[in-house]
C-alpha cells in the first residue's frame, strides 16, 4: 500500500537523468536542497527529479574524515571515479550510468515523522516494481555499503539505498537504485576504497565492512534485462497513476536561485576537501 504521502493532489517531475558534467553530482545536492526550501514553503507542489551521474562516489562528511582518505581517493580517480562529499551523513556510495537517483520533495517536515519519508519511498519502490517481484524488502543488510535500517534488497541481496536530508521545511527523500550492471562490482570498488583509506586505524565512527556478495543490480535480482531508462519511465508511469502531474516539469528562477546559493557551499566543501588531499 502507498503511503499517505502520496494523497497530494499533485506532484511535480524535474527528469536531470541526462544531465551530467564536471559539477553535476555536486549541483544535484544543491538542486534537492533548493526544492525542499521551496516546497518546504509551499512555493511548489510535492516533487520528484531523477538524476543519474557515471563514475561518481559520493562520500558522506564520516568518510571525508578517514585517517588515510587520501590514498583512498587516490584509488579511485586510478579506478577513473570521482569522488564528491556531499552534504548530508551516510557513507560512500557509488554512481554510475546503471545506477538511477530519485529524489522525493516533501513538504511540512516539522510534521512528518523521519521514518514516513523513508516508508513512503520505500512503499513506491516497491508500487512500482509489483509487476516483477513481491520480494522487495527493507532492512538493514550487513556487509553492504552505506547501511542502514532501509536498505532496500530481495532474497538478502541489497539493490537501493535510502537517505533523508531536511532543510527548513522541506525534505528530500533520496535513493539511488542499482539497475544493471554488477553489485558485487561496485562493491567491490567501495571495499578496496576503505582498506585504502582505513587501513587499519581506529576510528570513532564504524565504517562498513563491505561484503562484495551482498549487493546487487535489479538485473541480476530479478534475472531480466532492464535500463536505466525502462527504470526512469517506471517512475514516472507509477507517479502518473496515482496522482496528477504539473505539466511544468523545470525549477522556478526563485529554485535555481536557492540552488546558486546551495551550490556555493558544496563547492566550498569539496574544495577544502580536494585541498587536503593534494
Amino acid at each position: 500500500m502507498l503511503h499517505s504521502l502520496f494523497e497530494s493532489p499533485e506532484f511535480r517531475i524535474i527528469d536531470h537523468s541526462q544531465e551530467d558534467g564536471p559539477d553535476q553530482a555536486m549541483a544535484s545536492f544543491a538542486i534537492d536542497d533548493a526544492l525542499a526550501i521551496s516546497v518546504g514553503e509551499e512555493l511548489a507542489v510535492p516533487t520528484a527529479r531523477l538524476w543519474i551521474h557515471d563514475r561518481t562516489i559520493m562520500l558522506g562528511i564520516p568518510d571525508s574524515r578517514l585517517p588515510h582518505i587520501e590514498e583512498g581517493v587516490a584509488y579511485l580517480e586510478e579506478q577513473g571515479y570521482k569522488a564528491v562529499v556531499r552534504n548530508s551523513g551516510g557513507l560512500a556510495v557509488l554512481l554510475d550510468k546503471g545506477v538511477v537517483n530519485l529524489s522525493f520533495i516533501f513538504p511540512d517536515a516539522k510534521h512528518i515523522g523521519i521514518h514516513d519519508g523513508y516508508q513512503a519511498m520505500v512503499s513506491f519502490i516497491q508500487y512500482i516494481f509489483l509487476d516483477l517481484t513481491k520480494k522487495i524488502e527493507a532492512y538493514e543488510v550487513e556487509g553492504s555499503y552505506c547501511p542502514g535500517t532501509y536498505d532496500l534488497s530481495i532474497d538478502g541481496r541489497k539493490f537501493a539505498g535510502i537517505s533523508q536530508r531536511r532543510v527548513k521545511e522541506g525534505s528530500a527523500v533520496q535513493i539511488y537504485l542499482c539497475v544493471n550492471g554488477s553489485g558485487a562490482a561496485r562493491a567491490e570498488v567501495v571495499r578496496a576504497f576503505y582498506d585504502r583509506a582505513k587501513q587499519h586505524a581506529e576510528t570513532r565512527f564504524t565504517f562498513p565492512e563491505v561484503v562484495p556478495e551482498t549487493m546487487a543490480s535489479l538485473e541480476e535480482l530479478l534475472h531480466v534485462p532492464i535500463t536505466s531508462e525502462q527504470v526512469c519511465k517506471r517512475i514516472v508511469e507509477g507517479l502518473a497513476s496515482i496522482t496528477r502531474i504539473d505539466p511544468s516539469g523545470k525549477m522556478t528562477e526563485q529554485e535555481m536561485q536557492w540552488q546558486q546559493e546551495r551550490m556555493k557551499l558544496m563547492l566550498k566543501r569539496n574544495e577544502n576537501f580536494q585541498q587536503k588531499n593534494r
